[in-house]
């Protein structure tokens, strides 16, 4: 299995989730550490509990309905703001994040045309719906964008936690400042999502961007942490 981990440009953290040490991740509706073990968990949430936000896209929302709070005990206090990119405003009112957006931060990011109707329901429920350029030529927003808005907010360290599409744009998008990449014993197989879509890891791990800062072992899994040159 493999994770990856990277700072964006100026913000934050990229964390695709577990992957197998085939570069695979689990598939959609498989609980992110499924395949990980307990050290590597905690690794994680202490992670969101040392930033600022935590990002996803909204795939990653509807497939797996995460939470992305802080469950370390203790620690349940440190969790960052909940970033989701969600350009036509597709997430459920009926979804964790937005159930839980009166007790931690949910920001919604979207584009200018997005429905105002369902901007306003998010609104309702505690939610901040913000507006950012797409991307010219392509589906999604303007990631450079996102982080000017975000770093204007005040994000200063922002974790990307996938999934594989919007891991792969950041590193595309040359946004990431630090990559960690968590590997398990344990196989995924065909049935899983490559960590970084249709980006090789060697985009990473062979890049003349990024050295190896540091790595370990966790319990049965390994991480190494590669750091912008």
């Amino acid at each position: 299995m493999c994770d990856i981990g990277a700072h964006a440009s100026s913000q934050g953290i990229v964390a695709p989730r577990p992957g197998t040490r085939e570069g695979r991740r689990g598939a959609a509706g498989v609980s992110p550490g499924a395949s990980t073990g307990e050290g590597a968990k905690a690794g994680g949430h202490l992670v969101r509990a040392e930033g600022n936000a935590i990002l996803v896209g909204i795939g990653t929302v509807l497939a797996d309905d995460p939470l992305l709070t802080c469950r370390l005990p203790g620690l349940e206090t440190r969790s960052p703001v909940r970033v989701v990119l969600d350009r036509a405003l597709r997430i459920s009112g009926t979804s964790r994040l937005v159930q839980s957006a009166r007790e931690t931060p949910l920001w919604v990011m979207a584009s200018d045309l997005a429905e105002a109707p369902a901007a306003m329901k998010l609104g309702a429920a505690g939610a901040q719906v913000i507006r950012v350029p797409t991307a010219q030529g392509k589906p999604g927003l303007d990631l450079s964008a996102v982080l000017r808005d975000l770093s204007d907010r005040g994000t200063t360290r922002l974790m990307v936690e996938g999934g594989a599409r919007i891991a792969s744009s950041f590193v595309a998008a040359d946004l990431v400042d630090e990559a960690w990449l968590l590997r398990s014993l344990d196989p995924i197989g065909d049935d899983g999502v490559a960590a970084l879509g249709a980006l090789p890891l060697t985009a990473i791990t062979e890049s003349q961007k990024f050295k190896v800062r540091a790595s370990e072992t966790l319990d049965q899994d390994t991480l190494a942490i590669y750091e912008r040159v």
